[in-house]
């Protein structure tokens, strides 16, 4: 189905009903700070299961993101982290970034994998946000891609429901996307290197 929220006041009945689609082990498409994801609940392991063969790929070979509400869970799923990371992480989120961190025994019980980092992220986009505040735990996520050659992402929430509408359960429209990804930030060793350009400028943080 296609459900509208607005981005600048989420409705919290919408919400809810995004919530226990996730908590029934359903995939949603929802809207974040850069491109339209594709995500369930990490605690779903058929949802999770379900997302990589949407995305063809193996769970164990996923690299996918963590979508947070804020930096609470970090402990959850990633080894502690310096102070200057912290703080960075602090600054920068919400925002359009992924910081690459290394993770803690949690994370590889999830994708029935010996992974060993977590991309964390906090996107600054009210809907997500509030998904994941009700939820109780971070969303599983990855971008969704667009068949085109030229054009990487899809922009157009009704575009991505006619393409996905029998494969995922809501496709939540919450305005036009943007058509670039965020920033991904390996922080695994003291110093942080961007492993990919995106949408986030890192170097307005550090």
């Amino acid at each position: 189905m296609l459900l509208r929220i607005n981005p600048d006041k989420p409705n919290y009945n919408e919400i809810a009903q995004v919530v226990k689609c996730l908590r029934d082990g359903g995939v949603i498409i929802y809207p974040t700070d850069t491109v339209y994801g594709i995500g369930c609940d990490i605690n779903k392991q058929r949802a999770v299961e379900k997302v990589c063969k949407i995305k063809g790929i193996q769970p164990d070979k996923a690299n996918f993101s963590f979508i947070c509400s804020d930096l609470s869970h970090l402990s959850d799923f990633t080894k502690p982290i310096s102070t200057h990371t912290y703080k960075l992480m602090k600054k920068a989120l919400p925002g359009p970034f992924t910081f690459v961190l290394n993770a803690n025994n949690n994370v590889p019980k999830l994708f029935s994998s010996k992974k060993k980092t977590v991309g964390i992220r906090i996107p600054n986009n009210n809907i997500c946000l509030e998904i994941v505040k009700q939820l109780g735990n971070p969303i599983m996520s990855t971008s969704v891609h667009d068949d085109d050659n030229i054009i990487e992402y899809t922009t157009d929430p009704e575009l991505i429901h006619e393409k996905y509408k029998n494969i995922v359960d809501i496709v939540i429209a919450g305005g036009y996307g943007n058509n670039e990804a965020s920033t991904v930030v390996d922080c695994t060793e003291n110093e942080a290197i961007v492993l990919r350009q995106g949408l986030g400028v890192l170097e307005e943080y550090l």
